[in-house]
């Protein structure tokens, strides 16, 4: 379905960017992996997108510095020469209510988050050119609900889907489709992690939505990998949910 597309896919070492990243090979699409600290974990997603028979490149760089999403565009503009999916899945952030938020923990989630989105765009779209392309970004219920120490995460993942609306109609002329993917908790150690307050282990097993478990990475690859295919051309601007029913029903019914 992918075959001969060239995808990057931001913060793909591990967990949910891992998944689609190896989704997307699975149909045929070369994967760059993007990591910011762990190389050997990287690598070894490399290794699995190559062993599904395409060509993969680790590339390291912080989304939230401009200068190295510079940097990490002229290394894929060198390589392939082009970009035909942009998956922005690296994701920031400490859990910290309002209150307890400070300057530095919120422009670094802004920026991760967010801003990360905007700069990666504009370099994609330029990849991109004639031919068009797909961007998918990765958000969460948390940009929608009000949850438990989640106000910069939460912030920053509402700006992302309002940025999404706003590129998929700039973008549209360039048959550049956008869209976004808001999920909600997914047993990942980072997910595991926010869950626990930052603490090192769960104080009480997550609720399990409607649908009668917890949303799997590979869900998540799953939706992604359609909204990257032909067949979702005529979707833009949208934010699909991935919960399993938790947000039509958040209060038990039995």
């Amino acid at each position: 379905m992918l075959k001969g597309k060239v995808a990057l896919v931001t913060g793909s070492s591990r967990g949910i960017g891992k998944a689609i990243a190896l989704k997307l090979a699975g149909e045929g699409a070369d994967v760059i992996v993007n990591y910011f600290r762990r190389r050997e974990a990287a690598e070894e997603t490399a290794r699995e997108i190559e062993a599904l028979g395409v060509t993969s490149q680790v590339i390291r760089a912080n989304v939230g510095d401009p200068e190295k999403v510079d940097e990490m565009f002229d290394t894929i503009s060198g390589s392939f020469g082009r970009l035909d999916i942009l998956v922005n899945n690296a994701a920031s952030g400490l859990p910290r209510s309002a209150l307890e938020l400070d300057a530095k923990v919120w422009e670094w989630t802004m920026d991760i988050n967010a801003r990360a989105l905007l700069l990666c765009a504009q370099h994609a779209a330029r990849l991109m050119g004639k031919r068009g392309g797909k961007i998918v970004s990765i958000s969460s219920l948390g940009s929608s609900f009000v949850l438990p120490k989640y106000t910069a995460i939460g912030v920053s993942k509402a700006t992302l889907e309002a940025l999404t609306r706003y590129l998929a109609i700039e973008l549209a002329s360039r048959d550049i489709c956008v869209n976004a993917v808001a999920a909600s908790l997914v047993p990942t150690a980072s997910g595991m992690l926010y869950a626990s307050g930052g603490e090192q282990e769960m104080p009480a097993p997550p609720p399990t939505p409607p649908a009668g478990r917890l949303v799997s990475a590979e869900d998540i690859a799953g939706v992604v990998a359609f909204l990257c295919s032909e067949a979702a051309f005529m979707i833009r601007g949208q934010t699909i949910t991935i919960d399993g029913g938790t947000s039509l029903a958040p209060f038990s019914l039995e």
